[in-house]
């Protein structure tokens, strides 16, 4: 794409772990009309299969394009999730657990705010959520917010007045009322893994806060959850 092409078509760069969240945000975004260049990242996670669901809920409902991006983040650790000596929680505990991955959000909405700038795109989305979710402070409406003015502050299509949006679809919906959003755009659920342990097949362990969860938000919206487990 040269400096001097129009984009006519309505782009969005979204976020997408190949969790159940992020692929319902990704089918609402298509609902609204968006051509959807889906980003994912290999970051040093244990739950490694993520990345395959990733591709498959990409394909399924529709990507332009899928990019994976590598990052070593287990090369400064500090989670149960990039660091193999801390184990995942499978009760529940006080305050921001362990597996909290420092600055984790911060550094996928930049990367996907290059790609945006790249592609003429003027909408983000990040399947963040601030009523069933395990507490991580990267997750709260006060950060998308900040992300955003920062975002207009930093980059040329914001100081020419071509601003982005962060947009946070689930930002105040519960588990459940994700999954009946979800059912209703077409999600595949089954192609979706949200275990912090999951094997490298995707199966889940049960146990941990994302399985919870997701097991209690299938459960109050009446759904059966296709969730696989070892």
């Amino acid at each position: 794409m040269t400096e001097h092409t129009v984009v006519t078509e309505k782009r969005a760069v979204i976020l997408l772990s190949g969790g159940l969240d992020s692929a319902t945000v990704v089918a609402m975004a298509r609902a609204e009309g968006y051509s959807c260049y889906t980003m994912s990242f290999d970051y040093g996670q244990r739950h490694r299969s993520e990345l395959d669901a990733a591709a498959r809920v990409a394909r399924d409902l529709g990507a332009i394009e899928h990019k994976v991006i590598g990052l070593n983040l287990d090369g400064i650790g500090g989670s149960a999730l990039t660091d193999s000596s801390i184990d995942v929680p499978e009760t529940l505990g006080e305050g921001i657990p362990v597996t909290y991955v420092p600055a984790r959000n911060t550094v996928f909405l930049s990367l996907a705010l290059g790609w945006a700038e790249v592609l003429q795109a003027r909408d983000i989305f990040i399947g963040v959520n601030a009523v069933d979710y395990s507490g991580y402070p990267d997750c709260r409406p006060e950060f998308v917010q900040a992300f955003e003015v920062m975002a207009n502050l930093a980059t040329k299509a914001g100081v020419e007045g071509n601003g982005f949006r962060i947009q946070a679809p689930l930002q105040n919906l519960s588990k459940a009322q994700i999954v009946q959003a979800g059912v209703k755009l077409g999600v595949d659920y089954s192609l979706t893994v949200s275990c912090y342990q999951a094997d490298a097949q995707g199966r889940a362990c049960g146990k941990c806060d994302s399985c919870r969860l997701r097991a209690e938000g299938f459960a109050a919206a009446g759904i059966t959850d296709p969730t696989r487990y070892f």
